[in-house]
């Protein structure tokens, strides 16, 4: 028997919870959370003590929610921030497992210099 949505979108929060306890970005070392819907996924990079930063989406890209979508917002995320001079981040996959699309947006974020 599968789990309903309700029970599935419970676990991803307590999963996203019991992360977040243990992480939080600052400013030498901020978060890039990761959100993933149906059709779009989105990711931002966090300073905890200030706000958000940077932030990228699939929806503002005029793209699906599919892997190469993924490899994109990655990849802009990552060229994002090294204008900002950010080389170095936290990872929080937002209770996602890191698989699919998470995998795929986290692996082009590394692949273009983000270092986690």
């Amino acid at each position: 028997m599968s789990k309903s949505n309700k029970e599935k979108l419970v676990a991803r929060r307590r999963r996203h919870r019991r992360v977040r306890r243990k992480i939080s970005g600052t400013p030498k070392r901020p978060r890039l959370s990761v959100f993933r819907s149906l059709s779009h996924i989105y990711a931002q990079i966090i300073d905890d003590t200030s706000g958000r930063l940077i932030g990228v989406s699939s929806l503002g890209l005029g793209l699906g929610g599919n892997i190469e979508a993924a490899k994109e917002v990655g990849a802009r995320l990552a060229s994002r921030s090294k204008e900002m001079n950010i080389g170095r981040v936290v990872f929080d996959r937002g209770g996602y497992l890191y698989h699919g699309r998470v995998k795929a947006l986290a692996e082009s974020a590394r692949k273009d210099g983000l270092i986690f």
